[in-house]
């Protein structure tokens, strides 16, 4: 069981600000008007690497599944590898294309922000 510490806490003093002084206060708060630059800007290095990732997962992908089908001669760890490989470049790129377009269309909770810039 935890031990509980003594940690005496106070209340903080409340400051006594009219009404009118508090409304312009709060307009000149630079927290409420500060827009970073980084929703304004489009990371388009980021958006070509996910439509790479994308593409190229994709392509494993069908290429993994025509090898398991039959349709390509290959051998079933060959299909496996490419199985992995497609996966792990498909999630990622499938992620922030999806990421992208929304932004772009402007969709509630999606910005050009959430995607890492490189």
């Amino acid at each position: 069981m935890a031990t509980r510490r003594n940690v005496h806490y106070s209340h903080l003093p409340m400051e006594d600000i009219d009404g009118d002084n508090a409304r312009e206060e709060a307009d000149d708060n630079l927290r409420f008007t500060y827009t970073p630059k980084s929703h304004m800007r489009i990371p388009w290095k980021s958006i070509a690497l996910a439509l790479f990732l994308f593409l190229i997962g994709i392509l494993l992908l069908s290429l993994s599944y025509f090898i398991f089908t039959n349709h390509m001669e290959g051998d079933g760890s060959q299909a496996y590898g490419l199985l992995f490989l497609g996966v792990l470049a498909f999630l990622p790129g499938y992620y922030e294309t999806r990421v992208a377009y929304y932004s772009w269309r402007g969709a509630q909770g999606y910005t050009f922000a959430s995607i890492p810039d490189y």
